[in-house]
């Protein structure tokens, strides 16, 4: 089953963030009886770094290796699933924080980065600025402490998108495409017409086509699509639910309508999906 995972900072730790090595993010995923290898579904984001050792994860159905040296950004809401075994044995660094927290979205890519040259430098020296503000919680008050650190993990995350270009320009699409997007978020289960979110946002379908074809390079229908198509493969590999009761949570009134949208743009019935797809989990 999917743990959801609310944020719940260490004692002491400034407003809406957390750094932490990987002996205290195992010691708390015991503390709140998680299984080390149980797939995660976090409010809030995460930038993993792996100094030493291996560490694998399994993000949304894509399978990266983390070596020596790389990061991959988690975000929330994605389901995360680690390498029990590699996450007993890694050495690293995560960075927690809540959504809002960060000043601006940063152009950050989704994949696996190692850094190189002065890339590296760079981004080592912003986590070790990064760390030293976060321990040094008595030096400043409260708010501008808070306000450091925002900054601080800014220019991390911008350095580290300085490795190698984003696919996407986030700014792409403008406010169209993001309140589209949070719209999408909210209400994919309720309805699957674009027409209906063009109605609730005050724009017309063309205008929402175009700002996401601007930002994803999908029309707006293919993108609600693709965010329903996400829930019921996270819902399928990591829940026993049926593929019936699954299809009523995501808004499909009968069971063939939600069998019959899943194969048109995966080819695979939602039962044939759920048993190839968890035969290549991490568990």
């Amino acid at each position: 089953m999917i743990v959801d995972l609310p944020y719940r900072p260490s004692l002491g730790a400034p407003i809406g963030m957390d750094v932490l090595p990987f002996t205290e993010l195992r010691d708390r995923v015991r503390r709140r009886g998680i299984e080390l290898g149980a797939p995660i579904r976090s409010s809030f984001h995460r930038l993993v770094h792996v100094r030493a050792g291996t560490l694998e994860h399994m993000v949304d159905f894509t399978r990266h290796r983390l070596d020596a040296d790389q990061w991959l950004w988690v975000r929330a809401g994605q389901v995360l699933q680690h390498s029990a075994e590699g996450l007993a044995r890694a050495q690293g660094t995560i960075v927690l924080w809540q959504p809002g927290f960060l000043l601006a979205e940063a152009p950050l890519d989704a994949s696996p980065l190692r850094p190189e040259g002065p890339h590296a430098r760079a981004v080592n020296l912003a986590l070790r600025h990064l760390m030293s503000q976060y321990d040094d919680l008595g030096s400043l008050p409260l708010e501008a402490h808070v306000d450091v650190l925002q900054h601080l993990l800014a220019v991390l995350l911008l350095r580290l998108s300085g490795v190698r270009p984003p696919a996407a320009s986030p700014s792409a699409g403008g406010n169209t495409f993001h309140r589209y997007q949070a719209a999408v978020e909210r209400d994919f289960a309720r309805t699957h017409r674009v027409a209906d979110y063009a109605t609730d946002l005050g724009y017309s379908v063309r205008t929402l086509t175009r700002a996401c074809v601007e930002a994803t390079g999908r029309t707006a229908k293919q993108y609600l699509d693709a965010r329903i198509m996400l829930e019921a493969k996270r819902l399928l590999v990591h829940t026993a639910a049926p593929s019936i009761t699954i299809g009523m949570q995501l808004g499909f009134t009968e069971a063939s309508d939600f069998t019959k949208f899943f194969r048109r743009r995966d080819g695979r019935t939602p039962v044939q999906f759920r048993t190839q797809a968890r035969g290549t989990a991490l568990y």
